[in-house]
């Protein structure tokens, strides 16, 4: 029996980006299916969610981030440009967001023709990797999705011509996630036990393991 893991992520994510190297493994050692589901920011879907944080918390998020990239051996810097466009003198974001919903759609779009993971990890490599400068510039975009096979310019068409339809399929991920038990990413659900966190991976194998999951 093929066990099969929910998957709610966010572009804007360190953690996130983190976690999908190992999501593939499990794909790839394990009788284990993760289905992809792509959700917006909380800074896009909550945006009172950071300009009430405590300052404190940026700091430690910058440099959490840091050290769990380093620790999974993966590089790490913010993004050039950030995903979702935010100031950050006042910690506040305006309503038009140039980059994220397109980002979202095109994984919303992958996850349907059973490309999530892939798409995940070419384009959260591209945009938080620091190995580009401009990620939404040129052609860099086409050639990360290039190298795992899927054109840019077609997925493109297809996310503009099918918003509305993606854009439903978006919010019901994100109402899917809070009944899966949080409202984080990344967030993994299994057999209705929620996984909040890359941090949390071990934990989601060890469970899946009690429950049957065999390699392969």
């Amino acid at each position: 029996m093929t066990h099969t893991v929910d998957l709610y992520w966010s572009f804007r994510s360190p953690y996130s980006y983190i976690v999908v190297p190992k999501l593939l493994e499990l794909e790839r050692d394990w009788d284990a299916k993760v289905q992809v589901k792509p959700v917006l920011p909380i800074a896009v879907r909550q945006p009172e969610f950071f300009s009430n944080a405590d300052p404190l918390w940026f700091g430690y998020l910058f440099r959490d981030a840091a050290r769990s990239a380093e620790f999974a051996g993966l590089p790490l810097r913010w993004p050039r440009p950030d995903p979702v466009v935010m100031d950050f003198a006042t910690r506040t974001y305006p309503k038009e967001q140039p980059y994220i919903q397109r980002l979202t759609r095109l994984g919303q779009l992958a996850a349907e023709r059973g490309h999530g993971l892939a798409l995940l990890r070419a384009v959260s490599h591209l945009i938080w990797s620091g190995e580009v400068e401009g990620w939404h510039e040129g052609d860099h975009l086409a050639r990360a999705l290039a190298a795992i096979g899927l054109d840019l310019a077609e997925m493109d068409a297809a996310q503009e011509a099918e918003a509305e339809r993606l854009d439903a399929a978006i919010k019901q991920n994100e109402a899917d996630q809070r009944e899966g038990g949080h409202y984080g990413v990344p967030l993994m659900v299994y057999d209705g036990e929620p996984f909040f966190g890359q941090d949390r991976y071990d934990q989601l194998v060890w469970r899946m393991r009690q429950k049957g999951m065999a390699g392969l």
